[in-house]
């Protein structure tokens, strides 16, 4: 996909700002349409229409439902039908040869996949799109009258295709007036390039020794080794994913907008509820209020309440990927949440938080590795690999050679991943001008420095995922 290219990073975004900032404001949204469909098309030219098709939908039934929903019987009517257009494109490019690879399997029988390529971003966009129809029946956003301008909203690039899942109601003002100003323009640059150095020199990097460990045959790697690679894939998709996130809100402030934050250092909980409070907020807080409140959320039954929060963490988990390690990593998360809720969850708050954190880490690493393995087999030979089953040893000396063969960029991930960066930027404001001065020179020094190394990276490299494309 074209954002983590070298032709993104040296000549789209630069001649996007450009421009962006040369017309004046009535043209501002024109540019930035632009672009944006310009930018989905170089990875998936095909499914341009299907964006512009998804939009028209939503954009139709908001004018209808502003036009003629004068009932709530009628409101409902347009929002039944735009949710269940989008959800039935969703299901059909995302799911349908899952369904049919099931129905093979259960039936015996022989049915085609499809082979539909998957839309790039397509479960953002869609989420996206559904969160404004919603909005707009409960009658908390107004109605968008302007095509363009609900197009551009959805199809804007810097987070299109890996979040945050941004709201309408959340940049509606920003769509009509924003203030573009030089500190909003600065703080987007340096966020934008914290993002890519979290990617490129830390995600690709701890990435490598994720895929060597898995690689390995089955009874290769000790239990150490293979909770060493669990961890090493933990970070590496905190890490890339974060970074997109970085990277799209840094973009939002150079163009004008304020996209919301969708990590706070979610390795850093002391609860499994913690951590979803961390983890992909954005995600989180759409399935709370379109799915969980509206089933009631916890002002039910016990019963009811269970229900709800196993259909939010069944299509948590089926939201990230059509296969059944996704179904079951959203179902292993809404079991251990329900279970913090109503059994350990009071002997969990007496404590000592470092042993809460350490229950978290344990779930949380674990978890990964059933979100990562499609493969049933490789799945169950991976778990027995991290409990010392099936015979592996307890410890190998091929762990000893990864730790130290990765103990820096290891070290420096864990610390990254923790808060320390935010407790240094409040260091830094306790001194005093003069040494502030200096240590904003150093900054600058640094910050050349690691985007030149991160340059040299991409160009050399030819390990540069961003995992959550195919989500």
């Amino acid at each position: 996909m074209v954002f983590s290219s070298i032709p993104f990073l040296f000549f789209f975004l630069p001649l996007c700002l450009i421009l962006y900032y040369a017309v004046p404001f009535s043209m501002k949204n024109g540019i930035l349409l632009v672009f944006s469909l310009v930018f989905y098309a170089w990875g998936e030219p095909v499914y341009i229409v299907l964006m512009l098709f998804a939009s028209a939908v939503d954009y139709t039934n908001g004018r209808l439902m502003g036009r003629f929903g004068t009932t709530k019987a009628r409101r409902r009517l347009f929002l039944v039908s735009s949710v269940a257009i989008n959800l039935s494109v969703l299901a059909f490019f995302k799911y349908a040869d899952f369904l049919i690879g099931t129905v093979n399997q259960i039936c015996g029988a022989s049915i085609a996949p499809l082979g539909l390529g998957l839309p790039v971003g397509i479960s953002f966009f869609t989420f996206q799109s559904m969160s404004y129809i919603i909005d707009l029946y409960r009658g908390q956003v107004p109605m968008e009258s302007n095509y363009l301008t609900y197009l551009t909203y959805v199809s804007m690039f810097p987070q299109l295709v890996a979040g945050p899942i941004v709201r309408f109601s959340t940049v509606n003002r920003e769509l009509h007036e924003r203030v573009i100003c030089r500190g909003e323009i600065e703080k987007g640059i340096l966020r934008f390039m914290q993002g890519l150095f979290k990617k490129v020199l830390i995600a690709n990097q701890v990435g490598t020794l994720w895929e060597s460990i898995r690689t390995l045959e089955a009874g290769q790697a000790s239990a150490a080794t293979a909770w060493l690679g669990a961890a090493a894939f933990t970070l590496q998709l905190y890490f890339d994913f974060s970074a997109y996130s970085d990277m799209a809100i840094g973009m939002g402030w150079m163009l004008g907008f304020h996209f919301p934050e969708n990590f706070r250092y979610p390795l850093a909980a002391v609860s499994i509820t913690d951590f979803w409070r961390r983890w992909h907020i954005s995600l989180s807080s759409w399935f709370r209020d379109y799915v969980y409140i509206p089933l009631g959320g916890n002002r039910v039954s016990v019963a009811k309440h269970l229900r709800n929060m196993l259909i939010v963490w069944f299509l948590t988990g089926l939201w990230h990927g059509a296969a059944w390690n996704f179904v079951l990593w959203g179902l292993y998360y809404g079991v251990l949440l329900v279970l913090e809720k109503y059994v350990w969850g009071k002997y969990l708050q007496a404590l000592p938080a470092v042993l809460k954190h350490c229950y978290t880490l344990l779930i949380v690493v674990a978890g990964f590795v059933i979100f990562v393995f499609d493969d049933g087999a490789a799945l169950r030979q991976y778990l027995l690999s991290m409990i010392g089953c099936g015979g592996n040893a307890w410890w190998g000396r091929e762990c000893l050679w990864y730790l130290r063969n990765y103990a820096a960029l290891l070290v420096i991930a864990v610390l990254f991943a923790f808060p320390v960066y935010p407790w240094l930027q409040s260091r830094a404001e306790r001194l005093t001008a003069g040494r502030r001065s200096v240590l904003a020179c150093a900054c600058a020094v640094g910050y050349v420095g690691l985007f030149l190394l991160a340059t040299a990276y991409l160009v050399s490299d030819t390990y540069n995922p961003f995992l959550y494309f195919r989500f």
